[in-house]
């Protein structure tokens, strides 16, 4: 009997540690507003709404936990669901958890996961360019891969040793839901049967982090498949890549730096487009981007950006310009109040708001944003 009490004594003390070790956090994002745009559709008339995908950033919900197990090991784990708040209906072609859904072990090595997960196009550009998913600025809202920079089926691994991170990515098949991996690249489920090269993509990244400054460079490359398109966001319609041989790929070269209450950061975005089937035209673009943020009081923060897109071979370019202005109620709560302005070429039809469909612009028309937000963190 002593014995079966002691062996019980020592299961529970085991299973006690086991749960003083093990941690699960419930997290998430709500962010919403009111915005107008101008010239907005074919009537070329102003629109007043509340935005369906993002505000300052997109609204979230998740879980992420981690158990040690020991030696310098650790299981991890992240489930995030994007939704609207608009309407309380789920981002990301209907996915539950669409942002992220990953398991994985981490160590002194890095670490080291399996799942839905953002390529290292999105772990490139996260310092370098201050407005990131706003509705307004950012990279993303030329190229609206960046901010979705996600793929299905990935093998991912990530590490960093003496401020040197390097990472990379491969997927199996980057859309296995069928309803579109990230905006603009049609659908690609992949893992097809004597096809190996279809639908796959990967992604590597190399960047150092200083106390005051960084760099960074990324390339992400994706292969076409049933279904697969590029769209360069220019109002034309997207390129079919149904063929396997069919690339899309970008290229990343950017950095920043920090000087007391001011943070700089820019850099160089290339996208190359090239296809293997008759009657379609390789496409090239490049965006260039500076952005700042600066704390104007602990309470305050001025951000805003210059974003170009040059075109060549579409004949489409554009210039987009952002101003934020953020007053934090609290560590979690705050209220915002920003602005952009695109000017199109005579082509082009970049769209200033990443708020949902219905904007796009007319061929060459120009566009003005404002929007009035708030967003609490949890």
């Amino acid at each position: 009997m002593k014995h079966k009490l002691m062996t019980a004594a020592g299961a529970l003390a085991l299973s006690c540690g086991a749960h003083a070790q093990s941690s699960v956090t419930l997290y998430g994002i709500l962010d919403t507003g009111i915005e107008l745009v101008t010239h907005a559709g074919p009537t070329d008339d102003k629109v007043v709404r509340m935005p369906g995908i993002t505000g300052s950033v997109p609204s979230r919900w998740g879980l992420r936990g981690t158990e040690d197990l020991g030696g310098g090991y650790a299981a991890i784990f992240t489930l995030e669901n994007g939704f609207n708040v608009r309407s309380g209906d789920i981002n990301q072609g209907g996915r539950l958890f669409g942002r992220q859904a990953w398991v994985g072990l981490s160590s002194r090595f890095g670490t080291l996961t399996f799942g839905r997960q953002y390529t290292m196009s999105y772990w490139a550009i996260v310092d370098a360019d201050q407005l990131g998913p706003d509705i307004y600025g950012g990279v993303g809202s030329i190229d609206a891969y960046i901010p979705n920079a996600r793929s299905d089926n990935t093998v991912a691994w990530k590490g960093t040793f003496s401020g040197v991170t390097a990472g990379a990515t491969y997927a199996f098949g980057r859309d296995s839901a069928g309803t579109g991996n990230s905006p603009g690249q049609g659908t690609c489920a992949g893992a097809i049967p004597g096809d190996y090269n279809a639908c796959k993509q990967w992604s590597v990244l190399l960047r150092y982090d200083a106390s005051a400054f960084g760099v960074a460079a990324s390339y992400d490359e994706q292969r076409g498949g049933p279904g697969a398109a590029a769209n360069i966001f220019n109002g034309l319609a997207p390129i079919p890549l149904t063929n396997s041989g069919d690339k899309d790929a970008r290229t990343q070269l950017n950095g920043y730096f920090k000087v007391g209450q001011l943070k700089v950061g820019g850099g160089w975005l290339g996208r190359r487009v090239q296809t293997v089937s008759p009657g379609l035209a390789d496409v090239r673009t490049d965006i260039y981007f500076l952005t700042g943020t600066y704390y104007v009081t602990p309470t305050i923060v001025l951000d805003g950006g210059v974003y170009r897109t040059i075109d060549s071979d579409q004949d489409t370019r554009a210039t987009l310009t952002a101003l934020r202005g953020t007053y934090l109620l609290s560590k979690r709560t705050a209220v915002y109040l920003q602005s952009g302005y695109i000017f199109n070429s005579a082509k082009a039809r970049y769209t200033l708001s990443q708020g949902g469909p219905g904007t796009t612009p007319n061929a060459g028309v120009s566009q003005l944003g404002v929007m009035a937000g708030i967003r609490h963190a949890f």
